[in-house]
């Protein structure tokens, strides 16, 4: 029958050596690592995509504008294409009048399935091209929670890898200490000489 007696390693007994002194502490070290520390580099990181993302959202939003035009080319032949989670949609030619040059046509993305002659929001680069629309704060926060949650799990990963090569470490300190011991017990209880 075996039986585990609690804290035996942190105890004065002949049996612990350094090794299960400096394993019993790394555990507990680990322990406060993983549920203190990897969280909050989490944080840290998901505040920093965040911030990264606003202001790419706000860069790209700049450079773009949003226009009323209508639909003159057919989205039937055109095939459908999904950005960024976003519902399907079809490149197709449109047609709007800007104040400063008149009628402007351009190749733009519209929801599938609009027809010609429908109005729809388009969104133009600086030079006029259609483009697709900047991210939106839904995007932000998926992006954010995204980098959040795999920098903690990237950091609890990396403490659990350090802790396995210490106990490795310890293991093998140990096994060394009672091999020592036992080339120094073994002649006592054997009678063999060494």
């Amino acid at each position: 029958m075996r039986s585990r007696v609690r804290g035996w390693r942190r105890r004065p007994s002949p049996l612990r050596r350094r090794s299960d002194v400096v394993e019993a502490w790394t555990l507990l070290a680990v322990a406060v690592t993983l549920v203190v520390v990897a969280p909050l580099v989490g944080v840290f990181a998901a505040w920093w995509a965040h911030d990264d993302a606003r202001a790419t959202v706000k860069e790209r939003r700049d450079g773009r504008r949003q226009v009323r035009a209508e639909v003159v080319g057919r989205t039937s032949n055109a095939v459908p294409m999904a950005y960024g989670g976003r519902r399907p949609s079809a490149n197709v030619t449109v047609r709007w009048t800007d104040p400063a040059n008149g009628p402007r046509t351009a190749t733009a993305h519209v929801p599938a399935g609009t027809r010609p002659g429908e109005t729809v929001d388009v969104w133009l680069d600086s030079r006029g091209r259609g483009v697709a629309p900047p991210p939106d704060d839904t995007a932000v926060w998926q992006h954010t929670v995204t980098i959040g949650v795999c920098v903690t799990v990237g950091t609890g990963a990396l403490i659990l890898l350090g802790h396995t090569v210490v106990r490795h470490t310890a293991m093998s300190r140990r096994m060394a200490e009672w091999e020592a011991e036992w080339a120094h017990t073994e002649p006592e209880w054997t009678g063999r000489r060494a």
